[in-house]
């Protein structure tokens, strides 16, 4: 399954185990067939003039050996052209777990990512899987070149306003997440008017306030209003009444 990212990057992705995603012949069954992810890889960047990605488990199945995965990652790169990786550090199960038991049962081994960094410095590896907070991300990208926070970042966004400041040394200030919500409102108002529902939008950003007094009475007056006929900009901000007045003067 590739994606595009925005307008600079097309990511295979060779790490979903879900039966919907295998039936498809793709997703992380791809891990056995190396040469075809390599092929794949190599039409598009035929085509295109962004970089092609792509995102990977350490395994599958009984296929979980290092040797297993430096194969597949050193054909890919080789045969496809592929110079970018970002590794989810567990091994994937086909059959016998749920995908989000995929995501939390097969144990995490980051130094295994360690090592492929240090097998083929020439390529740029990140890491991803069960990276909580920053501090974490510090301690991987003393051995890699970036990482990936995948529910972290959606479930606790505001993480996202201390990147620059943490991970960059930028001095920036960190955003407020009052007027990130309000930033939003050309775009809810456009989707509006198109026919989404407020609720297809606002299920997104319940974790905004996440850590701050009032964050559950946001999350409750979203989820019990937003999905109301009707319901517009002004339920956001109702639902900024319960909390707005309780952010720390530094968020």
């Amino acid at each position: 399954m590739a994606e595009q990212r925005g307008y600079d990057e097309i990511n295979l992705n060779v790490g979903c185990p879900s039966d919907r995603v295998q039936n498809g012949r793709f997703g992380a069954c791809l891990m056995a067939e190396a040469e075809l992810v390599a092929d794949a890889i190599k039409a598009m960047r035929d085509v295109v003039n962004i970089p092609v990605t792509v995102k990977t488990r350490i395994g599958i199945d009984e296929l979980d050996s290092y040797a297993f995965l430096t194969d597949f990652i050193g054909t890919v790169a080789e045969r496809g052209g592929c110079d970018t990786f970002i590794i989810h550090a567990r091994k994937a199960w086909l059959s016998g777990l749920s995908p989000k038991e995929n995501r939390e049962i097969p144990p995490l081994d980051y130094p295994r990512v360690y090592q492929l960094k240090r097998d083929f410095p020439h390529l740029t590896l990140a890491i991803n899987g069960g990276v909580k907070t920053l501090e974490e991300a510090k301690q991987h990208l003393q051995h890699l070149d970036g990482v990936m926070m995948g529910r972290e970042a959606y479930q606790n966004p505001g993480i996202l306003a201390r990147v620059d400041g943490e991970l960059f040394g930028r001095d920036t200030p960190a955003a407020d997440p009052v007027a990130v919500v309000r930033a939003m409102y050309p775009y809810i108002e456009a989707e509006l008017a198109k026919g989404t529902w407020l609720g297809h939008v606002t299920r997104h950003m319940l974790g905004l306030f996440q850590g701050i007094p009032g964050a559950r009475q946001w999350r409750r007056y979203l989820s019990e209003n937003a999905h109301k006929p009707g319901a517009d900009v002004r339920v956001l901000e109702a639902a900024l009444a319960l909390v707005a007045d309780k952010i720390p003067q530094e968020a």
